[in-house]
């Protein structure tokens, strides 16, 4: 499906060594339950592995969208005449704005193994939000999908 220049939609899964350490965990669980028996044990590697698996699924499907006049990161929905001009950040960058640039008034849609973000000024003077700081893998097209929105 093409897209819209006024429009952006990425999801921020997470990387693929997490599913692999949810598949260790599994097996760390299995093991646990292996003076119990052959039931317990496969019991073990099912649920522990179903179980890593949900909390790395669950912490992986952050989705980053520009749409209907809209940013919307994760749960949060920013009407775009709310936000000033966005700024891409480079690794270097965001690693600083995620540290000791950071405000803890700032709204984070943080994910540590994306190195790259988007940062956007909050200019509305009812919201004592100062910016929004967002993980992205494609920071100049979030930016640019931000500004088209805007007109």
């Amino acid at each position: 499906m093409q897209l819209s220049p006024a429009h952006h939609d990425e999801r921020l899964t997470a990387p693929r060594s997490w599913w692999a350490i949810a598949v260790l965990i599994g097996l760390a669980c299995a093991l646990m339950l292996l003076p119990l028996g052959t039931l317990p044990l496969l019991a073990g590697l099912v649920g522990g592995t179903a179980l890593a698996g949900m909390l790395v699924s669950s912490y992986g499907s952050a989705r980053v969208r520009v749409v209907g006049g809209a940013l919307a990161a994760g749960e949060a929905r920013i009407p775009v005449a709310a936000l000033g001009e966005p700024e891409v950040l480079d690794a270097e960058e965001a690693r600083a704005w995620r540290t000791h640039k950071s405000d803890a008034r700032a709204f984070m849609l943080l994910r540590s193994y994306v190195p790259t973000a988007v940062r956007i000024p909050i200019t509305d003077p009812g919201d004592p939000t100062p910016y929004a700081y967002v993980s992205t893998r494609e920071p100049q097209a979030l930016a640019k999908a931000i500004r088209s929105a805007k007109g």
